[in-house]
């Protein structure tokens, strides 16, 4: 943590640079994969995501232990006030959390959410959610995230909500792998 209590996020472009880097922040990546294969398990797991796709939701950035999903926003997700829904957030929010968690487990295993917080810290009101998850403890079988969901309008970017989860790896399970 940054000293304004703030996860320091660097600009999706240097997500690559960060796989073993300082600007982890203090995540434990000691599970991280050795080959390039989790982002391609994690872009076909996206894939698969029907709340996703409805949403419009895109996945936009993914390193070991970090995911990044973005949102354009619409009135098809919005609230009676024009903001976006905190359903919407929350989905992608926990999303991101997962499958930051899901880049660090070995092949073939599946991911579930057994719990998640979220605060909301101001309308979601921009041009563009952003959900940026990163993974602060993988434990065997529970792993801890957080993510940090901002909203951008016209080259500005405000912190509207922060989730944090608590990720259950499921492997042998049928119908539950990465």
């Amino acid at each position: 943590m940054c000293c304004n209590g703030r996860l320091n996020w660097q600009p999706i472009a240097d997500i690559p640079a960060l796989c073993h880097s300082a600007a982890m922040d203090g995540a434990d990546v000691s599970r991280a994969p050795g080959s390039g294969d989790f982002e391609k398990r994690v872009r076909s797991s996206f894939a698969k995501q029907g709340l996703m796709s409805t949403l419009g939701a895109t996945l936009v950035g993914i390193s070991p232990g970090l995911v990044e999903i973005a949102l354009r926003t619409a009135p098809a997700i919005s609230q009676q006030h024009g903001f976006t829904h905190a359903g919407a957030l929350s989905a992608i929010a926990d999303t991101a959390a997962g499958y930051a968690a899901l880049s660090l487990m070995p092949p073939g295993t599946g991911v579930l959410t057994t719990e998640f917080k979220i605060n909301f810290l101001g309308p979601a009101v921009g041009d563009r959610i952003i959900a940026r998850a990163k993974v602060v403890k993988a434990g065997r079988t529970l792993t801890l995230a957080q993510t940090e969901v901002f909203a951008e309008s016209a080259g500005n970017s405000k912190l509207v909500a922060f989730l944090t989860a608590t990720l259950m790896a499921v492997e042998g399970r049928e119908g539950v792998s990465d």
